[in-house]
């Protein structure tokens, strides 16, 4: 016979499992419901797992003291700065990345040919860094004005600021250019490494490929041998100009030191980054008499030694 405890027990133990259906059903549909994210750069705080639920409320997140028990549940969040590229995230992803995130990273690169100010805008425009910060910080912490920094790709931590970026920048730079030059010269000299890459970022710029930077350093040092004019469209490419086609009309108007067409020696600094082929171009030219050299209708170029040469090249060329 089934007494009143008996009964009275079954009861609450039917109860108590309709309460946990009831509990885990709404958990599943918590956790899968979609979050807004309202901000790419998701600051995570260093404590206690309220600092964290409190900091994420603090940038627009609908997070409760329900998520603060899952997080209990799932582990420890991470402290620093994490990336969410998307605009909305289920909530278990988004608690997931909190503890799982080990650092998110920009990866910052910079092309041979390319000037500071176009990088530095880049850089601005694609991961809200400014623009005159960098600038202002790599003019104090570079020791050349224009190609202080190594064209790669670089990993740096997301949330790092402007001084922090370039002076990480410049340093591995240094390195490699140190080792380079202590390679190829047996010493470090910065006045002179300077001018190997003032020669080096005018071949970057003019050369059509890798193959013709010797012949293209080789004109460039035969004509300052003879104390000719470089006239090298490449040297107006300098600072925002980066991107411009030198016109006739920009040749005669731009009184810069930069414009060989008007001043006999090399631009006072480099014109743009230079990568380590173009440097070793500058440091081991090819022994050529090379004068002159023309873009031919392939896309490389035709040396020649005269300028009656030159001219038929120009000829050909235009055919």
């Amino acid at each position: 016979m089934v007494t009143m405890k008996t009964l009275l027990l079954n009861r609450y133990i039917s109860i108590l499992l309709k309460l946990i259906v009831f509990v885990i059903i709404f958990m599943v549909i918590y956790i899968t419901i979609p979050l807004n994210v309202p901000t790419k750069r998701v600051k995570l705080p260093k404590g206690s797992i309220t600092n964290t639920i409190n900091a994420l409320k603090n940038q627009g997140f609908n997070v409760s003291f329900i998520d603060k028990y899952l997080l209990v549940l799932m582990g420890a969040p991470k402290s620093g700065e994490i990336l969410i590229d998307k605009p909305r995230i289920n909530r278990i992803d988004f608690l997931k990345k909190i503890i799982d995130a080990k650092g998110e990273f920009y990866r910052v690169t910079l092309i041979p040919g390319e000037t500071k100010e176009i990088f530095f805008k880049n850089l601005e425009k694609k991961y809200g860094l400014d623009y005159q910060k960098l600038l202002s910080n790599y003019l104090e912490f570079s020791p050349y004005k224009e190609a202080g920094i190594l064209p790669d790709t670089y990993h740096v931590p997301v949330g790092i600021d402007e001084k922090s970026l370039i002076k990480f920048l410049i340093e591995q730079s240094e390195k490699k250019y140190k080792k380079l030059a202590l390679s190829e010269l047996k010493r470090y000299n910065r006045d002179e490494w300077n001018i190997y890459l003032i020669v080096a970022s005018i071949v970057q710029k003019e050369s059509a490929n890798i193959e013709e930077m010797p012949k293209v350093a080789s004109v460039i040092y035969n004509r300052l041998k003879k104390g000719m004019f470089l006239q090298m469209d490449a040297t107006l490419n300098y600072g925002i100009y980066s991107h411009t086609i030198i016109t006739s009309d920009r040749i005669k108007k731009d009184n810069s030191p930069f414009n060989t067409y008007k001043n006999r020696g090399l631009p006072p600094y480099p014109i743009s980054s230079v990568s380590i082929e173009a440097i070793k171009s500058a440091i081991y030219p090819a022994k050529t008499d090379f004068l002159f050299f023309v873009k031919n209708k392939n896309g490389t170029h035709d040396f020649s030694k005269t300028y009656k040469e030159h001219l038929k090249n120009i000829q050909r060329a235009k055919r």
